[in-house]
């Protein structure tokens, strides 16, 4: 696994397009492999008042013309995501990032095929739930008061010209710490990421050492 990150350049137009429609930045990762297609996770980034797009693949990809439309050039960071992977042990404590679509399938609102709807949670306490719920499986575990909801709003795009109705969707970023309760579990978790609408930039969990 390598994740890459680049630096964007929120003066060009198209930078700012992609942040409120973010299948263009998805339609701009995948076209970076000609070949057949690999599972890729990305998020945007906010460090020091400056955006950052960040690319987890399974294998070494040359984003380079991702960094040419919405970035400072063909320039990009790329890391062997690996080496992080294998120094994860269960009970260890991590600051993790997650930006995540928290949603719920309310049968109330069933459509024809007898699913129930999807809705997004829009207040931070359901959204705290959301994530609560989603953290023994994927291996980890949340003390309260250590982690919070830093960012929520919503994305309304057309996935492209042609179509008529525009797609709605609510993202949350969660910030704080964790502890791994499951080994496997959590490594499946940051290789797969959480939750719905990963080709938008949700999913992707990362982490970082407590210092």
């Amino acid at each position: 696994m390598y994740l890459s990150r680049l630096k964007l350049n929120t003066s060009l137009r198209k930078t700012m397009q992609a942040l409120a429609a973010p299948n263009l930045f998805h339609g701009a990762i995948e076209s970076c492999e000609t070949d057949e297609r690999t599972r890729k996770l990305w998020r945007i980034d906010t460090l020091c008042g400056e955006r950052y797009l960040l690319i987890l693949s399974e294998k070494k990809i040359d984003f380079s013309s991702v960094g040419e439309q919405f970035g400072y050039g063909r320039e990009y960071e790329c890391k062997n995501y690996d080496k992080l992977l294998e120094r994860i042990e269960t009970g260890s404590k991590w600051r993790f990032r997650l930006k995540a679509n928290p949603v719920i399938q309310s049968k109330q609102h069933s459509g024809n095929n007898g699913r129930g709807k999807v809705l997004g949670h829009i207040t931070n306490t359901y959204q705290e739930e959301w994530l609560l719920k989603r953290a023994e499986k994927n291996g980890f575990s949340l003390t309260e008061g250590d982690w919070l909801v830093t960012e929520s709003r919503w994305y309304v795009f057309k996935k492209n010209k042609e179509q008529k109705s525009k797609v709605k969707l609510i993202s949350a970023t969660y910030e704080g710490i964790l502890t791994v309760t499951n080994c496997e579990a959590f490594q499946k978790a940051l290789v797969n990421g959480i939750g719905r609408e990963k080709a938008f930039g949700m999913g992707l969990l990362t982490i970082a050492r407590i210092r």
